[in-house]
């Protein structure tokens, strides 16, 4: 049996009935015959350009001189100069990627042609002081396609002049701003103090549910534990060194060391008597090893 094909029914069915194999056609049949479905897709895909066609590898070219011209068809890769430079030129700059960008279309058309192009674009600032990482994208492109730069070359010249504007611009911002604030202008809150502001919100919405924690800590079990006999006291509130400031205005000097200050005080001899003592037992001493000295030396 031959292989039946889904769009070649309606071929094989009028085969059939013109050798008469079968009397009536199908209830299908003039349907399908003046609406006939699309044809089979040829086997070999169609020829591409090298434009946007992947080039092949040694191994590839090898494959197709053993097995022939002929190989499966499926989707081949499509590729494009531009996605080059633009995956190198974020992995040198990927801070690039977190500047803001908006993605809403305000204008359906296209995007109009710049004046400046091939052969008369020979800087980046031919069409902006401020370029983006599309423009240097572009500009490396152009400069190895219209100016017959080596690819590398190309792009070292793109994201040199890149930097250099964006520096210029930068610089040029940072003035600005110290003019305008010079004149009386009063700029919003930057990115870092809306973030602390809004931390600072999120901290006080935190305080009913933390007072409300402490409130009923005090009826749990484990917090009769702060008046036990013989356990620590609780801590004191802070109170910002507003107590200990108190204290410097009224002369009172703070002890570093209680410990120490208490033992000397208590349980100590004084020193005049410990000096007394040690005098005497050092004068028994002398004796005892004088007198045999003086007998041996009388006799």
């Amino acid at each position: 049996m031959p292989r039946r094909f889904a769009s070649q029914v309606h071929v094989t069915v009028s085969r059939l009935l013109r050798s008469r194999f079968i009397e009536e056609p199908p209830a299908w049949f003039d349907a399908v015959m003046q609406y006939p479905p699309i044809p089979t897709p040829a086997r070999a895909p169609p020829t591409r350009t090298l434009f946007d066609a992947k080039d092949r590898t040694t191994q590839q070219k090898k494959s197709a001189a053993k097995h022939g011209a002929w190989h499966r068809p499926e989707a081949q890769e499509i590729t494009y100069l531009e996605d080059r430079v633009r995956r190198q030129f974020f992995k040198d700059h990927p801070f690039e990627a977190f500047r803001t960008r908006t993605l809403v279309e305000s204008n359906v058309e296209l995007e109009d042609v710049h004046g400046v192009s091939g052969k008369n674009w020979s800087r980046l600032e031919q069409r902006t002081r401020n370029p983006t990482p599309e423009d240097a994208v572009k500009f490396a492109v152009n400069l190895h396609q219209n100016h017959d730069q080596a690819l590398a070359i190309a792009y070292q010249a793109a994201i040199t002049q890149f930097r250099a504007l964006r520096s210029e611009h930068q610089v040029a911002n940072a003035f600005a701003a110290q003019e305008a604030e010079f004149y009386g202008a009063q700029f919003g809150p930057r990115e870092v103090e809306v973030g602390f502001a809004q931390e600072r919100d999120a901290i006080k919405s935190f305080l009913p549910t933390v007072q409300a924690a402490a409130r009923h800590s005090n009826k749990l079990p484990w917090a009769a534990v702060w008046h036990m006999p013989g356990a620590a006291p609780p801590p004191e509130p802070w109170t910002r060194g507003e107590e200990y400031m108190q204290k410097v205005e009224k002369g009172v000097r703070p002890v570093y060391s209680p410990d120490l200050t208490r033992g000397s005080s208590v349980g100590a001899l004084p020193v005049p008597q410990q000096v007394e003592d040690s005098a005497a037992v050092v004068a028994e001493t002398v004796e005892v090893v004088a007198e045999p000295a003086i007998q041996r030396q009388a006799a």
